[in-house]
């Protein structure tokens, strides 16, 4: 069973690209909100991780900022 993934992201981020384009490599479905045009999502990724940088990618409640691939692969068990 594959696990839930939230992505806040911003179209411009090339990480943020990097991190789409790894986990669809890897099937893993994800859920992607644009925080620069949802405040509301933008105001939850602040709350969650403490940052205003992205990505911040939410994997089953566990916060990683940026594209760390090693760690995405760990908490995905990939």
């Amino acid at each position: 069973m594959s696990k839930s993934v939230l992505i806040y992201s911003t179209p411009s981020c090339p990480f943020c690209v990097r991190v789409k384009q790894f986990l669809k490599e890897n099937n893993i479905p994800f859920t992607d909100y644009d925080v620069g045009s949802n405040e509301d999502k933008a105001d939850e990724m602040i709350k969650k991780s403490g940052q205003m940088g992205v990505p911040v990618i939410d994997i089953e409640g566990e916060i990683i900022v940026g594209f760390d691939k090693e760690q995405i692969k760990k908490s995905l068990g990939i």
